[in-house]
C-alpha cells in the first residue's frame, strides 16, 4: 500500500510517499522563508499553491511511484495556518477526485507521534513535540492521544522566532539562535515558567529583551534562553513519565531539531533508565511523509473522508482526534 501525504500547515510545503512498511519512498519540500518578519499567512499559503503541483511530481517521480499505485491521499487538517491548511487540502482532494482514491484526513501532531514511534520501534512512547506553534507532552491513552502539558502562551519555536527577529535576525530563528548559542559563555536568570505541567515562553522573551538593552552579548542570550527554556521542556516531560509510568520518550518538531534539547532529554531520560528517539531532522521538521504514514494507518482503520466534508481545523486539538488504530 502506498499513499501520498502533503503537509501544509505553516511555512513547509512538502509531498511524502510512504510504503505499507513505513519506507519512505520519495519526499520533496520547500521552506517559505519572508523577506522580513515572520510567517504571512496568506503569503505562505501563495507559496504552497505556486509549490505543490511541482512537488507532488518531484516525490513521484524520486519514488518511481505511478499514479494508479496510490492508494490513498492524506492530507494535514489542521491544526495550523488556515490559509495554509486549505491551500495544501485543496491539492490532496483535486488529486484523489482525479486518481480516484480515498482521502485521508490526518492531525499533524498525531502525525509527529506516529512517524517516531514506527521509527524507533517503541511500542507506546510518550512525545515531547516542539515546533513553531505547538508545545506538548503527548501520551496515548484509550483510543487518543492525551496532552498531558502544553503551552499556556506561545509555541516554543514562535517565541525563539520573535526573538530572534527582535534581536536583529531573520526568520527562521531556532536554527540561528542555536548556532548563536554554541558561543555563549555566561548563564544569565531568566523566567523559569514552569506552572505543574505546563510551562510559558512570553515572560523569558521580555526578560531577554530587556538584558540586550543592558548590554549582554548575543552569544549569551541565546546561549541563557536555551538552558533556560529547554530545562523546562525536560522537566514537564520527567514529570510527565513518573506520572505516567513511562521510560520511553520520543520527539518531534522543528525545535526537537535542537542538540541542546536533544541531549538534555536523553540524559534525563536515561538517567531514569529509559530511552530516548530523535527522528531524523528531515523526518522530525514538518514533512509530507509523517503525514502519509499516519494516512496509512488511518486508511487501514477505515478512517477516510468524502471531499465535501473535509474542511480544515486550523484548531484541530491533539486530544479530540480518535486513533482507531491503535485500539481502544
Amino acid at each position: 500500500m502506498v499513499v501520498v501525504g502533503i503537509e501544509s500547515t505553516a511555512h513547509t510545503a512538502s509531498v511524502g510517499i510512504v510504503d505499507e512498511r513505513a519506507n519512505v519512498l520519495g519526499l520533496a519540500s520547500d521552506m517559505y522563508r519572508p523577506t522580513a518578519g515572520g510567517i504571512h499567512p496568506r503569503e505562505a499559503a501563495n507559496h504552497h499553491v505556486e509549490l505543490l503541483p511541482n512537488l507532488v511530481k518531484t516525490a513521484l517521480e524520486s519514488a518511481h511511484v505511478r499514479p494508479t499505485e496510490v492508494e490513498g491521499v492524506a492530507f494535514a487538517q489542521g491544526p495550523g495556518l488556515g490559509p495554509c491548511l486549505r491551500a495544501g487540502a485543496t491539492v490532496a482532494r483535486m488529486l484523489a477526485l482525479t486518481w480516484d482514491r480515498p482521502l485521508v484526513p490526518v492531525n499533524h501532531c498525531v502525525a509527529h507521534v506516529e512517524i517516531a514511534r514506527v521509527l524507533s520501534g517503541l511500542d507506546d512512547p510518550m512525545l515531547l513535540y516542539a515546533s513553531g506553534g505547538n508545545t506538548q507532552v503527548i501520551a496515548y491513552a484509550r483510543g487518543r492521544y492525551r496532552v498531558l502539558g502544553e503551552t499556556l502562551d506561545i509555541g516554543i519555536g514562535n517565541f525563539l522566532d520573535k526573538l530572534w527577529i527582535e534581536l536583529g535576525g531573520t526568520f527562521p530563528g531556532g536554527p540561528a539562535l542555536e548556532k548563536e548559542a554554541q558561543a555563549g559563555t555566561e548563564l544569565h536568570p531568566l523566567p523559569y515558567s514552569v506552572h505543574g505541567m505546563d510551562v510559558a515562553f512570553s515572560g523569558i522573551l521580555t526578560a531577554t529583551l530587556a538584558l540586550r538593552a543592558k548590554g549582554v552579548s548575543r552569544p549569551d542570550l541565546a546561549y541563557s534562553v536555551e538552558a533556560t527554556a529547554y530545562a523546562m521542556l525536560t522537566e514537564i516531560t520527567e514529570r510527565a513519565l513518573a506520572h505516567r509510568r513511562r521510560d520511553t520518550v520520543v520527539l518531534g518538531g522543528g525545535v526537537a531539531c535542537n542538540e541542546r534539547l536533544r541531549g538534555m532529554v536523553r540524559t534525563m531520560v536515561e538517567g531514569r533508565g529509559g530511552t530516548m528517539y530523535a527522528p531524523p531532522r528531515s523526518l522530525c521538521v514538518d514533512n509530507g511523509a509523517m503525514i502519509a504514514w499516519t494516512g496509512h494507518l488511518a486508511l487501514r482503520a477505515g478512517q477516510t473522508s468524502a471531499v465535501e466534508q473535509s474542511a480544515v481545523q486550523p484548531r484541530q486539538r491533539t486530544d479530540l482526534v480518535l486513533t482507531p488504530w491503535r485500539g481502544g
